[in-house]
């Protein structure tokens, strides 16, 4: 029996391993759709910015009470794999508690620790549940926010019912373990107490000892097939920044906000039109291909990095003072759209070997509105309340660039800006001569 219960777990470990990678496959391939961007400079600041970010969690403690309660789910998520490291050495080599003999009367004070994290997380899934479904945070609620219908909401709910059964089935696990120990059952050697689990005990401690061991069996299987499940269906959950939120603090942009960064080829224009530099004549002209973004593949691959770093926590769109005066802005949505437009692109790619091919769709136009990004004061709001460093205003700022400069579709109000910046120097219509004139009639 012990054999055959090895060849399954082997094979359920491999067949999770293998659609895992493929998925990652995929997701990197779309990823590497956006363009080059170098994002290596100033490798030590970027370390501490992950380390302070991703690991540390100090954007998410901007609202402390939150704050906490993520950061015990966090840790869980961190410490207690530790034990299913343990759970998945012992399904392949056919043990168990294959770390008791080695860790020797420090194992039970690790189990009771691993204990009072699975307590915690399951307290604060419940929270979080509560939040969403029954308090109904405004942020999270799909009537206010059109993002959130449908899936999104599904995706949340389920991921923390997930964490409330993984952490139930290893508590029922390590009781049914605990009676069996004191019964001296085969296979179930002494190695201490276990506190937490210990409230448990008394509802099982009625059944017979091959009853306590299906049940204990049942519930290793359900935690560790769990864990598998939890770990693939992550990679289609928004729930990918539990992994992506170290890459994406670390690659992220380390320019102050307010810089807005300029195309290479106009500036060059600019300049040799104003004669601040001189125009190369051996150097054959290349073409300038298009301006801004009007698809996943015209932006960075950096942005598209975020699109699937997003965490759809809504902080962005909370303070978003275009979403907050009832437009239809919201950078979550910019992100979400983005991470389904890619989403979309991968599937195309998977049917046709690899490659993308046309689908008449674009990232603008079809998932994102002209009047969304219009809406946008660039006042860097969402990148500021962002927990992971997401940056939704790049990717407004590219589709707002190709509207504008590819496609010449600019409000009237807009053009007579420009107009007024070229002529003038000043988005008002008056001479830069007269620009003083209201000092002229303080002091008269």
């Amino acid at each position: 029996m012990q054999i055959v219960q090895q060849l399954l777990f082997v094979a359920a470990l491999g067949v999770t391993s293998w659609l895992i990678s493929k998925r990652i496959g995929i997701i990197k391939k779309t990823i590497q759709l956006g363009k080059a961007e170098n994002r290596t400079d100033r490798p030590s600041e970027r370390l501490s910015t992950m380390l302070r970010v991703a690991f540390a969690q100090k954007k998410m403690f901007d609202r402390p009470v939150v704050g906490l309660m993520h950061f015990i789910i966090y840790a869980g998520f961190l410490l207690i794999n530790l034990e299913v490291l343990e759970i998945v050495l012992d399904g392949i080599f056919g043990m168990h508690r294959l770390f008791a003999p080695i860790l020797g009367s420090f194992y039970p004070i690790l189990i009771n620790f691993f204990e009072l994290l699975a307590v915690g997380v399951l307290t604060v899934c419940v929270i979080f549940l509560i939040r969403r479904n029954i308090t109904k945070v405004e942020r999270l609620q799909p009537a206010r926010h059109r993002e959130l219908n449908g899936w999104p909401v599904l995706d949340a709910n389920t991921i923390l019912s997930i964490e409330i059964v993984l952490m139930i089935a290893i508590l029922s696990m390590n009781a049914a373990d605990s009676i069996l120990q004191e019964r001296s059952v085969e296979h179930y050697h002494q190695v201490g107490r276990f506190f937490f689990s210990g409230f448990l005990t008394p509802i099982f401690s009625g059944l017979s000892d091959g009853a306590l061991v299906v049940l204990e069996r049942i519930a290793w299987w359900a935690h560790i097939l769990g864990i598998f499940g939890f770990a693939l269906y992550v990679t289609y959950s928004k729930h990918l920044h539990i992994f992506l939120a170290f890459p994406n603090t670390y690659f992220t942009n380390l320019a102050p906000k307010g810089e807005m960064p300029n195309m290479p080829d106009i500036t060059k224009e600019v300049k040799i039109m104003l004669g601040l530099e001189q125009p190369d004549t051996t150097e054959v002209p290349a073409e300038i291909g298009r301006f801004g973004a009007k698809d996943v593949a015209d932006l960075s691959w950096k942005n598209l990095m975020d699109a699937y770093s997003c965490t759809e926590c809504g902080r962005c769109t909370s303070a978003c003072p275009a979403n907050i005066t009832g437009k239809k802005l919201s950078p979550r949505k910019i992100m979400m759209d983005t991470r389904d437009r890619l989403e979309d692109v991968g599937k195309n790619m998977l049917a046709n070997g690899g490659e993308f091919k046309d689908d008449g769709k674009s990232l603008l136009g079809d998932y994102i509105l002209e009047e969304e990004i219009l809406a946008c004061t660039t006042c860097n709001a969402c990148v500021q309340e962002c927990p992971v460093l997401i940056n939704p205003l790049e990717i407004i700022l590219q589709l707002r660039r190709y509207k504008i400069m590819d496609e010449a579709q600019a409000p009237g109000s807009w053009n007579a800006m420009f107009n007024n910046l070229e002529t003038n120097q000043a988005p008002w219509k008056f001479s830069p001569d007269d620009r003083f004139n209201w000092a002229d009639n303080i002091k008269s």
